[in-house]
């Protein structure tokens, strides 16, 4: 399992409660735009509508090399789980204030796949809460390096 890209945001902004892991319909372009590591989920999002799952705001950069048939950067992508999984991130999703949002694509048997998680959305003072704890980890950790 090789990671493309990550969303370094997510675990800042959400609390994550579950994680499931979506197939991706892509393009021939959008794959080799991804090979290439040209690919930023920082904003996006997904939605489940009319039983399916759609990944919204991934931005997969156009493919140097592509002709006109290049691809759309920020197009809607259909995600590909199970139909129970969906039914039941539609129910989980209804829930006010948890979203589901991706923290990876990566590469599993040559095919492209969807780490998508569903979050409950953190406060400021959440935010401020593990920044803390971050900083007292990272300080614990260096006393300890000291002391060796």
């Amino acid at each position: 399992m090789e990671t493309i890209i990550t969303n370094s945001k997510a675990r800042h902004e959400y609390h994550i409660e579950e994680t499931y892991e979506a197939g991706i319909v892509l393009s021939g372009t959008e794959v080799k735009s991804l090979r290439a590591g040209k690919g930023q989920i920082r904003d996006a999002f997904a939605r489940v509508e009319n039983d399916e799952v759609w990944l919204y705001n991934a931005h997969i950069a156009e493919y140097s090399h592509g002709n006109t048939a290049n691809h759309q950067p920020k197009a809607p992508r259909k995600l590909l789980l199970h139909k129970r999984e969906i039914r039941k991130l539609f129910g989980t999703v209804a829930v006010k204030g948890k979203a589901l949002v991706p923290l990876s694509f990566y590469w599993k048997n040559g095919k492209v796949k969807v780490q998508l998680a569903v979050g409950q959305g953190k406060g400021i003072a959440d935010k401020r809460e593990t920044l803390k704890k971050r900083d007292s980890d990272r300080e614990l950790q260096q006393a300890i390096m000291r002391r060796r």
